[in-house]
């Protein structure tokens, strides 16, 4: 099990607007084929056609003494993932808020890539301020091979349920009628460690916050979108200049210390049938 160290950031996130890509963004942009769906910047676009040809490359030279054709290693093969795994059903949405700290605290799937498809629905969609995919396969794939397993961090902080204009809990139960608010959780979370582009850039700690958005009949994730609380370029400012940390740049946020560390909730009622029987834990299905 990985560490936890940090102190809850209350910080914003931020709102301001930059061309400068973020570590996440280029989450898919060394994949050969490129799931991306669109890229929302010039320099995201150029870096993506650096990576790829980067890729290529290395690719040529590692069969150079080899004439057959060249295997494709899947990145998420140690972690035995089943994309066609059933999928999960609907519970309340704090519960799934809870089924979700669990799961993110201790696989960081962000960064990891480690993901559980049963939460997500098959029309996925992931974006930030810079591109946008389709697939929880191919995000999943993308931020494993983007970021550096040995070092990068995804701490999770907290998992939020979102509220309504009344301050309430927006509900994914068949009887809501929020439509104002779609049914939200949001994960806030500390990025650290360091991305594989170029020789590698180190990723100066900066809180995340995910917006996982519930479809209200299924109960599953059907959208993603991440927000940062420091501006882009200053993202890439402090990977490329570290020396201007703390100075034109914002400092590193403070180490994770989160004492509430979370546990699979029980679920009762997933599952039950007309008769009254029920499911009593969902524990069998996070195998992954």
């Amino acid at each position: 099990a990985r560490t936890q160290h940090i102190q809850i950031s209350t910080t914003s996130p931020s709102t301001s607007t930059s061309t400068s890509p973020s570590p996440s963004s280029l989450l898919i942009l060394n994949e050969s084929q490129s799931p991306v769906e669109e890229y929302k910047n010039a320099a995201t676009s150029i870096l993506s056609n650096f990576m790829q040809e980067k890729d290529n490359m290395n690719n040529n030279n590692d069969n150079d003494d080899d004439d057959s054709t060249p295997k494709k290693i899947d990145p998420l093969a140690p972690f035995g993932i089943d994309f066609s795994a059933p999928k999960f059903q609907k519970v309340p949405l704090q519960t799934m808020a809870q089924i979700l700290d669990y799961e993110l605290y201790n696989k960081e799937w962000f960064v990891t890539g480690n993901v559980n498809p049963i939460y997500f629905t098959d029309s996925f969609e992931f974006q930030d301020p810079d591109v946008k995919l389709l697939g929880i396969e191919n995000y999943a794939k993308g931020v494993n091979k983007l970021f550096d397993q040995d070092v990068s961090r995804a701490e999770i902080i907290r998992v939020d349920v979102a509220k309504d204009k009344d301050g309430n809990d927006s509900v994914n139960d068949n009887d809501n009628d929020n439509d104002k608010n779609p049914d939200t959780i949001t994960v806030t979370w500390r990025l650290s460690g360091k991305v594989k582009i170029g020789n590698g850039l180190t990723i100066k700690p900066y809180i995340c916050y995910t917006d996982f958005r519930i479809d209200a009949e299924s109960g599953l994730i059907d959208f993603q979108e991440d927000r940062f609380d420091i501006p882009q370029w200053d993202i890439l400012v402090s990977a490329l200049f570290p020396f201007l940390i703390g100075k034109v740049t914002k400092p590193p946020a403070p180490p994770v210390e989160r004492e509430d560390i979370p546990t699979m909730p029980r679920v009762k009622g997933v599952g039950s049938s007309s008769t009254g029987g029920v499911l009593d834990s969902i524990f069998g299905l996070f195998n992954n």
